[in-house]
């Protein structure tokens, strides 16, 4: 749900609450892929396509693309709508790349367990 406390002066979702909000989808869907801890490396090509009312229903979908041997990309759309209405009725709105890190407690890269890809199907 998009609150006045995510919003800018229009009314409509804050471009800076949205990138966090998109960061946030990245590492969960990142963390459950490596079953580790992860930090974004970067991110890229993350586009708001339209604005989000305040009120909006947004829903946040994110996968992962790709494993390295350390590192994973990770997809994340956002698609809103009016609260009222049908999940049918999505739009999407935010979309946006993420390339995150598996870690060990001191911050160095650590290896991707590849028992954790199966098939080419990540569990995110």
């Amino acid at each position: 749900m998009v609150f006045p406390e995510h919003c800018n002066h229009y009314g409509t979702l804050f471009a800076g609450q949205a990138l966090a909000l998109l960061s946030k989808a990245a590492f969960v869907a990142a963390a459950q892929c490596a079953q580790q801890s992860v930090v974004m490396a970067a991110v890229s090509g993350v586009q708001f396509l339209r604005p989000v009312p305040q009120g909006s229903l947004l829903t946040l979908r994110a996968w992962v693309t790709r494993v390295g041997s350390s590192s994973m990309s990770v997809r994340v759309q956002g698609s809103s709508a009016p609260l009222a209405q049908s999940p049918a009725t999505l739009t999407v709105v935010l979309e946006g790349l993420f390339e995150m890190v598996a870690v060990d407690a001191a911050g160095k890269p650590q290896s991707i367990a590849p028992s954790f890809v199966v098939d080419g199907v990540f569990p995110t």
